[in-house]
This record gives C-alpha cells, sequence and structure tokens, in this order.
C-alpha cells in the first residue's frame, strides 16, 4: 500500500502548482495520472518523492519515504535527458543497479546478466552496445524502462512515457507495466492521450492542482470528473473522449 498525504508544491513560494493532494493505492495496480496541462501532474511525482521542494508525506505500508526509496523507479520526461551525453544504451540501463550497491561497489558480472535480460525484454537487446543519441524517442523510452526494471522497484513512476514515441514501443512498454504489475508491482503513469485510458489504467487519478476524484477507471474516469478538470472544451463520445 502507497499514500500519499497532503502533497503540496510552490514555485518561488508564491505559485501553487500542486495542492494539499492526498489518496492512498492499496494494491498492485496500473494508475493514470490524468489532468490539463500546467494541472500539476509531473510536480506531484516530483513532490511526492521529495524531488523538489514540498510538504506532506509519503509512505509505504505506514514507513517513511526514507526508508524505502530504493523500492522506488522514477523515469522522467525523456526530454529533460540529455542525449548526447556519451554512454551507451547498456550503460544506462545499468545505472538502474546503483541503488543497491555500496559506495564503490563495482558491476559484476551476474549484474550485467541482469542488463542484458530487461534489455531482452524491452526488445532493445541488439542496441546494446549503440551511443544513446544514435536512438529514436521509442527506443530511447525503451532503454529507460529497462533501467527500472533492473533496479526491481516495488513502486515505479513514470512521467509522460509515451509522448513522442511509436505505436511499437508504447505496445511494448505496455505489455510489460502489466507482466509488471501481475508480480505485484504498483505502476503511476502522468498521461496526456484520454482515448487509452480505460484500455490501460486500472486506476485514474484526476486533478487540476487539487485532486478531483481517485478511483476505478470506470467509476471516476467520468463526464463530470473530466469537465471539472478540463473545463467545457472536453466532450465525451462513445468512441472515446477529445479535447478541443
Amino acid at each position: 500500500m502507497i499514500q500519499f498525504n497532503n502533497i503540496t508544491a510552490s514555485y518561488d513560494g508564491v505559485y501553487t502548482a500542486v495542492e494539499d493532494v492526498s489518496f492512498t493505492v492499496e494494491n498492485p495496480a496500473i494508475v493514470g495520472i490524468l489532468g490539463p496541462n500546467g494541472a500539476g501532474k509531473s510536480t506531484f511525482i516530483k513532490a511526492a518523492l521529495k524531488l523538489i521542494k514540498s510538504s506532506g508525506e509519503t509512505t509505504s505500508d505506514g514507513r517513511p519515504l526514507k526508508e524505502w526509496q530504493k523500492e522506488i523507479a522514477y523515469v522522467e520526461q525523456k526530454s529533460a535527458i540529455d542525449h548526447t551525453f556519451p554512454i551507451t544504451v547498456r550503460e544506462v540501463v545499468s545505472l538502474g543497479l546503483y541503488p543497491h550497491k555500496k559506495i564503490f561497489q563495482k558491476i559484476n558480472s551476474s549484474d550485467w546478466e541482469k542488463v542484458d535480460h530487461a534489455l531482452g525484454l524491452v526488445k532493445m537487446e541488439e542496441f546494446a552496445h549503440r551511443q544513446i543519441g544514435e536512438l529514436s524517442g521509442g527506443q530511447f523510452q525503451r532503454v529507460l524502462i529497462a533501467r527500472s526494471l533492473v533496479q526491481n522497484a516495488n513502486f515505479i513512476f513514470l512521467d509522460e512515457p509515451f509522448v513522442g514515441i511509436d505505436a511499437t514501443s508504447e505496445d511494448i512498454i505496455m505489455n510489460i507495466l502489466h507482466q509488471l504489475k501481475h508480480t505485484g508491482k504498483t505502476i503511476f503513469i502522468v498521461h496526456h492521450d484520454l482515448s487509452k485510458v480505460e484500455k490501460y489504467f486500472d486506476e485514474v487519478v484526476i486533478m487540476n492542482k487539487y485532486l478531483i476524484a481517485k478511483g476505478k477507471t470506470k467509476d471516476v474516469f467520468v463526464e463530470k470528473n473530466l469537465v471539472q478538470a478540463f473545463g467545457d472544451s472536453i466532450f465525451v463520445r462513445r468512441s472515446g473522449i477529445d479535447v478541443q
């Protein structure tokens, strides 16, 4: 179980980006975090994980964050990562091992086997020795997912993982995430494509700086909550949801 208690974050101590967001996820699930641009979705994740200055507390089974940080994998937006840094695909994935290493402890042959296995799961093994700057957006996102796989985290946070990637990579990633859920992992995804929400997520969090609704997708992903979050420009149709 993971609990977010009164998560609040401000910019420059003036502009409130996230205000008093609280909710609980009890079982392994894939949870979508939804809201319009500027709703504070990405900021919420960073605040909850104490990656930025914030108030409130995130706990797991009552344990404070500092006691279970090694159980967390966070994949930021790929646009925030320097693709020109001279590092190979295999080396990027190996970075997921370091939270479990002691200072100055080197990666051994068993660790590299885990790296290669993770690359196989995301179908990127043939790119293992490529520089990351040579990858497409979808390929690079798969590498970041592989990095979280070798970390073997119980809680995975993905910030807009499907922006600018190909359909094949998106399908591969979602298939892996569903497999991870069935092994007991809980995955949070900041997401913008509302047409795929019902297909992708067990639960959703709808927010616009503050929490509007949280629960099972079929119960929460409804017109009333969406209009409250996105405004009257959103239209609910049988074929899906369009934002204009």
